[in-house]
């Protein structure tokens, strides 16, 4: 995978020139524009500070966008993981986060090692909308405090909203309206300007440029250090066994959640592009950050779309523009500190506010309500209101179960159609003409444990009829249960009388047959192609008959 590794980088560096590095530098620039706020905004709502939120976009873009499966992806922290991380704050404070970042790495290295990525495909799109939303329900819960400017208690957002019975609810309006504001400036910002300067930044620009010169009574940022190793970091030494025990359920969380943002980003923004993800190597690369991140006292990250089309749109050629952004918000984090501390933290929830809404698939969303799809609608709702109450896995597996357990029930209906043979069509074949003592009964869908009952109407409708020919071109799979009930099926009717035949059984299905010995109860010479050849054996049948 190594030497892969650098053949693809020799290939995507071939012809490289000067104007191809000049587009890669003003698209790497243009994402730091898009960055900055977005990366202040989660290092703050995750619990760890605006610098973490920095470090590991910086660092992100360095380790995950270097080593990344495909040239275009960027990497930096993301809402979906805040949700968690502010979770995990609460309980265990940064040094929870950094461990909880650490042993994602390491899962997301184990994924890679052992192709985990493929099962992303397997996650229905309606469960990855609804855990989405309610992810951005949480974010938006999270931003209370910040954008009313009060104070609550509690390990989650349930907690921290049913605290305010207790302390009161008394909103610092200096800091709603800095809130609005910010909101106001995201959501009607031209068009034409966000090109240039990324709607998120001038709403940080112009709340920090207001409360410079008026300085509202506000909670601010704070304190920006000027290096990229944080005090507040990750050691050696506060990995205990016991904190990882305590902190695996969150991790497996994050590593999850970091998998499929990486992979589904690779997926959407490849084609744009039409240069294929490399999915394992994405997960390495994703995870060796998530490992390193944390040391210099980062929060965790993964690729992000936002950020990848900004840079693909933008006209960057190769992953020198997850490099330039990291450069870009590094100076902007050693040169820029003074006016970065002072951001108004009402402004960074209004940020988050308007990202939580633009994180909905509003598309996708009003697609399934509008044409009525009634199992992607319950997937959806029970997907969001699950990620709201538990814990993020727990959603994913909840939606993900229920998407099974709803095609199972959409496609486990095993219909069987009786039909009396039409001379007129077997005519011409040279089959016997005299079959009105033959029925053909067609089974349609799977034969599973749900289905396998419905087989007994076969031996009702061989009562009244000599031969009876069972076509399953249309059965696709068998399981054990449903071979053990044919078998039963047919020894019944076996006593009736009735001659069993088959046509047009599947290559698979077949196999179970002859496995399970099914086949040597019924006889190789009684499965046929198709029903024409059916006829013609009972044909034959019937002229032995008469020359005994």
């Amino acid at each position: 995978m190594v030497k892969q590794y650098f053949q693809d980088l020799r290939l995507e560096f071939k012809d490289y020139n000067n104007k191809k590095l000049s587009q890669d530098v003003m698209a790497g620039l243009t994402v730091t524009a898009v960055a900055l706020p977005l990366a202040l905004a989660f290092g703050v709502s995750s619990g760890a500070g605006a610098p973490s939120g920095i470090i590991s976009a910086i660092l992100a873009g360095i380790v995950m966008g270097g080593l990344a499966g495909a040239s275009y992806q960027v990497s930096g922290p993301t809402g979906t993981m805040i949700a968690i991380l502010a979770s995990v704050y609460a309980s265990f404070g940064s040094e929870g986060i950094f461990i909880t970042g650490f042993i994602s790495g390491i899962l997301l290295l184990l994924a890679a090692v052992f192709h985990f990525g493929k099962l992303v495909s397997f996650i229905p799109a309606p469960v990855i909308t609804g855990f989405t939303s309610g992810i951005a329900v949480i974010i938006a819960l999270g931003q209370i405090d910040n954008f009313f400017g009060t104070t609550s208690v509690g390990s989650d957002n349930i907690e921290k909203i049913l605290s305010y019975g207790r302390l009161g609810f008394s909103p610092n309006i200096y800091a709603v309206l800095i809130g609005v504001l910010v909101m106001a400036i995201m959501i009607f910002w031209p068009k034409k300007w966000n090109a240039k300067v990324p709607s998120s930044l001038a709403g940080l620009i112009i709340a920090l440029a207001l409360n410079w010169v008026v300085g509202f009574p506000v909670k601010l940022v704070g304190e920006i250090p000027s290096t990229i190793f944080l005090e507040n970091r990750l050691s050696l030494g506060s990995l205990s066994l016991g904190m990882v025990f305590k902190l695996l359920s969150p991790a497996l969380s994050v590593a999850i959640l970091c998998m499929i943002e990486s992979l589904l980003c690779g997926a959407s923004a490849g084609k744009i592009k039409n240069e294929p993800l490399k999915a394992d190597r994405e997960l390495i690369a994703q995870g060796l950050g998530n490992m390193i991140i944390p040391f210099f006292g980062g929060i965790p990250a993964s690729a992000v779309l936002a950020r990848t089309s900004v840079g693909l749109k933008s006209g960057g050629q190769t992953r020198m523009v997850s490099l330039v952004q990291s450069a870009g918000l590094l100076l902007s984090m050693l040169f820029l500190g003074k006016f970065i501390s002072r951001i108004p933290m009402a402004a960074l929830a209004g940020v988050l506010m308007v990202t939580a809404w633009r994180m909905n698939e509003w598309n996708e969303i009003k697609y399934i309500f509008d044409k009525k799809f009634g199992n992607a609608i319950l997937e959806f709702a029970i997907t969001m209101v699950a990620t709201v109450m538990f814990d993020l896995t727990i959603a994913i597996l909840i939606g993900v179960l229920l998407g099974i357990m709803t095609f199972v029930m959409k496609n486990s209906d095993l219909k069987i159609d009786v039909s009396k043979v039409d001379l007129k069509r077997i005519k011409g074949h040279d089959v016997a003409e005299d079959c009105s003592d033959t029925i053909i009964v067609y089974l349609t869908g799977p034969l599973f444990f749900i289905t396998r009952e419905k087989l007994e109407q076969l031996v009702e409708h061989s009562i009244e009829a000599e031969n009876m020919i069972i076509s399953m071109r249309a059965v696709t799979s068998i399981d054990e249960s449903a071979i053990i009930e044919f078998k039963e099926v047919v020894n019944k009717i076996s006593k009736i009388g009735t001659k069993m035949m088959f046509c047009g059984v599947q290559d698979n299905v077949k196999e179970m047959f002859d496995q399970s010995g099914f086949t040597d109860i019924i006889g190789e010479e009684c499965f046929f192609w198709d029903a024409i050849e059916a006829f013609r054996y009972l044909n034959i049948i019937q002229t032995e008959k008469i020359a005994i």
